[in-house]
């Protein structure tokens, strides 16, 4: 394959990404949420000039030769851009091949079970239990993720008594019909953590996400040692010796990738792989109805080791207004709790005309 055109089109929160290679053929792919302006920026100035003319069969080594070219800026942001390269591609590849990409992956098109993932800490215990109840009604939901602490809190709760009070709640309102997790997004010292695990073990939930500082991997293991409930984490880890290292020292139980902050499918093959060989489930960091659920839907629909949900965010305009009218069909219908990947060649999705008439428009083209 050789790439003839990149092209981006994204606002400050989401970024569509565009290939056409030489043959004329099209793929899509997105770059990370969140300031993907900026990254979209980063894909022109740092990803597209080794990429445009460039014979790319073996995907990987033509990541690792970006890295390797931009060496002097390692992290998240190339990550991203590098990600929206990476999943045009594998659309591209799909459409092709006339296949969905979890067959390219060496999967099957097919449903998954979700579970309801808050974002929302703001929210009171009570009014999460009965918005739980009722997307147990609805959709079938059979697992649901809330919020503990403070986000980067450093042992403070949302409100004073918050955490305590949310975990039985949620236990009695829906514990008995469904799997419970919950995450508090960096927020404890492994004492505090070890502390709140304690409660969540005694109310029967069963996966307690990113307990302390993310960066901290000694002390989340301190965490995994202590408690007989899955310990998770690995959301925010875009450096792959990182993840190599957590996973040789067991941080975690359970490790959580998210694709477009690790750069695309291929990376996350690799993570995939690293846990594989230590024997740890991939529950892939999904949170927002972006194409990053898509991408994880077809990613658990190929690999040996997908862990036993796919994270799926319960949220809406008021907490995300950018997911409105993104896509003609929108591929995220819930239906006994479960999703399903098509058997639509790539994606199986396709960006509204009217959104990106809105975006900003950039191009970089081959010479």
């Amino acid at each position: 394959m050789k790439i003839k055109r990149i092209e981006t089109f994204c606002n400050r929160y989401v970024g569509f990404v565009r290939i056409t290679d030489e043959t004329g053929a099209t793929g899509w792919g997105q770059v990370s949420t969140y300031h993907s302006d900026l990254t979209c920026e980063i894909l022109h100035r740092q990803v597209a000039p080794y990429s445009l003319g460039t014979d790319i069969t073996d995907l990987d080594d033509h990541l690792d030769r970006i890295f390797e070219r931009e060496h002097k800026f390692p992290g998240s942001y190339l990550y991203r851009a590098m990600g929206g390269l990476d999943t045009a591609i594998w659309d591209l590849r799909g459409k092709q091949a006339g296949k969905p990409v979890a067959a390219l992956l060496g999967g099957t098109a097919g449903s998954l079970r979700a579970y309801a993932s808050s974002m929302k800490r703001d929210i009171t215990p009570a009014d999460e239990a009965e918005r739980f109840r009722r997307l147990h009604g609805e959709f079938g939901f059979t697992a649901f993720k809330f919020r503990v602490g403070a986000e980067c809190g450093r042992d403070q709760d949302e409100w004073p008594g918050r955490t305590e009070e949310i975990i039985p709640t949620i236990a009695r309102a829906v514990g008995a019909e469904a799997d419970l997790l919950a995450d508090a997004n960096s927020c404890y010292s492994p004492a505090r953590a070890i502390a709140v695990g304690r409660i969540m073990q005694d109310n029967g939930l069963v996966h307690f996400e990113e307990p302390c500082p993310y960066w901290q991997l000694a002390q989340t293991k301190e965490v995994t040692d202590a408690l007989e409930m899955d310990v998770t984490g690995g959301e925010q880890d875009c450096e792959l010796a990182t993840w190599q290292r957590m996973i040789d020292m067991k941080a975690v139980d359970i490790v959580q990738p998210d694709i477009c902050y690790l750069g695309g499918i291929s990376r996350t093959l690799r993570v995939v792989r690293m846990a594989e060989a230590a024997g740890l489930p991939v529950t892939p960091h999904a949170a927002n109805l972006g194409m990053v659920t898509l991408f994880t839907m077809h990613l658990l629909r190929a690999i040996p080791n997908g862990g036993k949900y796919l994270e799926f965010s319960i949220e809406g305009e008021d907490y995300y207004p950018w997911q409105d009218g993104l896509f003609r069909k929108s591929p995220y219908d819930i239906v006994d709790g479960k999703a399903t990947v098509t058997e639509e060649p790539g994606w199986g999705v396709e960006v509204h005309p009217e959104w990106l008439a809105r975006s900003s428009y950039q191009m970089s083209e081959a010479q």
